[in-house]
């Protein structure tokens, strides 16, 4: 995988310059602002968890497919992510970033390699 953004705010810039290279001044159609927001806040959730509970982010990358927006974020860690339903009750903040993607995606794998994992998501931008 190419560079590294620092943190998730620098991957949303990389994630926004890809889409207005892709789509602004092409005269076709664009995806709507609510695709537009949910690819970034895919990107956050996903380098932000890679940051705070996986070792750090070491690998990312953003390409447009013919099916969507696909991202690859590797970490330093070979622990999934956590994948309970949660009760808003019992846990009212934080730990909803992984049902938000899993929820946000056409399609999410969770893959491991040698001292890490990486996780590849497809947002549709349609």
């Amino acid at each position: 995988m190419p560079s590294v953004p620092p943190n998730a705010a620098a991957a949303r810039d990389v994630v926004t310059r890809l889409l207005e290279s892709r789509f602004c001044g092409l005269g076709g159609e664009v995806p709507a602002d609510v695709v537009v927001a949910d690819a970034l806040l895919v990107t956050s959730e996903l380098v932000t968890n890679a940051f705070r509970h996986g070792g750090g982010l070491t690998g990312f990358s953003a390409e447009i497919t013919d099916e969507g927006l696909l991202l690859t974020v590797a970490d330093a860690s070979t622990r999934a992510p956590v994948t309970a339903e949660r009760d808003p009750a019992a846990a009212p903040v934080g730990g909803y970033g992984w049902l938000l993607v899993r929820r946000l995606t056409k399609r999410v794998s969770v893959t491991d390699l040698p001292g890490g994992k990486h996780i590849v998501a497809l947002v549709a931008l349609v």
